[in-house]
């Protein structure tokens, strides 16, 4: 059954899917592969194709970016004063149009439709955010320096660019162009080849309400071509790149080669570590809450749970209860609490790892395998609880859906040690009523992020980011993240 026999699609909607197949939007235009290249959009819900995209080669990539670099000179020439009423004014259209955006990111993303328009606010949100600090910095520091007149001035880089991945699309593209417009730079975005179409659409909202040509320029293709090809442009000064550990590694050996400043935030295993002197039910609640959020495809989940054995059979049997009344269904559905992931590589992946996980002698608490949804034909899983040896796979290795694992500890230190034992390095919580216990154990984690009581906090002014194999080069969300967008230029006058 068809997604507009069940729910019906805004007018702006179908009129924006009737322009496929949708072409890139680079200097203000649409920007075609010249050879008609397409890439099938399909929604994941239902396995129907949304639109087909165009996939670009590498000179179309290399032509984007001198787009960009040309239209750098003046975007950047602008007052901070007329480039803030510029972005103000597109955040402001983002806003009035987030039921537009939010139904394409749910058909396009497999994201609860409600859940999609809370991500097209947080791009509002941190657009504004962003142009606010950048409207009160002071560009030019005075140094006291014996002997000479010394300052220091800060400058935009140019032509910037960016790889986001397909689990969070357009909050994504706000975390991170955001600053780099605000701070005078031109960007080049690459959206996932699985989850294009709100980039498009935003392009051709920035054309509309008068962002400058070349300002803004989306580009679309495969991965290992296109993205390849903006990775491997020297003229870009500034990258951005988030997804997995693998691909991130050649970001980095790309960027290093052309000394491009790169940062790369990058996945993670998570671990909640849970005391016994907690409301167990409201903690079990919250964790399911998070694993089953987005189908539990978020980088900085709690994937790892940490139980004191005190309260383990407790914690345990309240997750299986609500782990088992989660109702599954189409994105646009506005009775579903968990959607499908993102297409079915991705759930062979899920699925994979259960049956690893349990072939190395983890045990199926609860769930596992694939979920029926009358009437769609989409790539749906069940949530699922593992539990068992901290060695297990499904325990060290990154799933990238509604899958936890659990397992007791019954020392701080014994918990503290559990949950720094891995490669990654992204983000951890402390469920605790001891304060001083919860600062301790939160300080102890090694991650960019700890969260006391509570998981998946992004607060504007708070930086995120990540250290080991969860990524290099700064995080998101802060001024630190704007200042990454400036570069420093030291001017000496000696005394005379």
């Amino acid at each position: 059954m068809s997604v507009a026999t069940q729910h019906k699609l805004l007018p702006e909607v179908e009129a924006f899917l009737s322009q496929s197949p949708l072409a890139s939007f680079v200097g203000g235009e649409h920007f075609p592969n010249a050879r008609g290249n397409l890439i099938a959009t399909i929604d994941p819900g239902s396995g129907e194709k949304i639109a087909d995209i165009h996939d670009l080669d590498a000179a179309e990539i290399d032509r984007a970016v001198d787009i960009a670099s040309e239209a750098f000179p003046a975007w950047s020439g602008m007052s901070q004063a007329e480039r803030s009423s510029i972005l103000l004014k597109l955040a402001d259209a983002v806003e009035e149009r987030k039921p537009i955006i939010a139904q394409i990111e749910a058909l396009d993303a497999g994201k609860i439709e409600s859940q999609a328009a809370g991500d097209v606010q947080n791009f509002a949100d941190t657009l504004r955010y962003f142009v606010g600090l950048a409207g009160k910095i002071d560009k030019r520091t005075k140094l006291d320096v014996p002997g000479h007149e010394a300052w220091t001035v800060k400058q935009p880089w140019g032509a910037c660019a960016f790889i986001f991945p397909w689990n969070f699309p357009f909050l994504l593209i706000g975390w991170g162009i955001s600053p780099a417009l605000a701070a005078g730079n031109t960007v080049v975005i690459k959206p996932a080849e699985d989850t294009s179409l709100s980039a498009i659409y935003l392009a051709q909202l920035a054309k509309e309400i008068g962002v400058p040509d070349g300002v803004i320029n989306v580009v679309t293709g495969r991965g290992a071509t296109a993205g390849a090809a903006l990775t491997n442009n020297n003229k870009i000064k500034r990258m951005s790149f988030t997804g997995s550990p693998e691909v991130g590694q050649l970001v980095g050996e790309a960027c290093g080669r052309n000394l491009v400043p790169v940062k790369l935030e990058l996945g993670g295993k998570g671990a909640a570590v849970v005391f016994d002197d907690v409301d167990v039910k409201a903690t079990a609640e919250a964790l399911v809450g998070a694993i089953t959020f987005h189908t539990g495809q978020v980088c900085c989940d709690a994937t790892r749970w940490l139980i004191h054995n005190d309260v383990y059979d407790e914690f345990v049997g309240h997750c299986k209860e609500l782990m088992e009344k989660v109702k599954i269904g189409h994105p646009l559905d506005p009775n579903s609490e968990m959607g499908p992931v993102v297409n079915p590589k991705q759930r062979e992946r899920v699925l994979g790892y259960q049956e690893k996980g349990t072939a190395e002698g983890a045990e199926c608490l609860c769930g596992g395998g694939t979920a029926t949804v009358d009437g769609f034909e989409g790539n749906y899983v069940k949530p699922t609880l593992l539990g068992g040896s901290l060695d297990n796979v499904a325990a060290r290795e990154e799933i990238f859906g509604p899958v936890a694992y659990v397992t007791a500890f019954n020392t701080e230190d014994e918990a503290i040690a559990m949950a720094n034992d891995t490669d990654y390095g992204l983000a951890n919580s402390v469920w605790t009523a001891d304060s001083e216990r919860a600062n301790r154990v939160a300080e102890a984690m090694v991650a960019g992020n700890s969260w006391i009581n509570a998981h998946n906090v992004f607060a504007h002014g708070v930086p995120y980011g990540g250290v080991n194999k969860s990524g290099v080069g700064g995080g998101v969300l802060s001024i630190e993240t704007l200042m990454d967008y400036y570069r420093s230029t030291s001017v000496v006058r000696p005394s005379e």
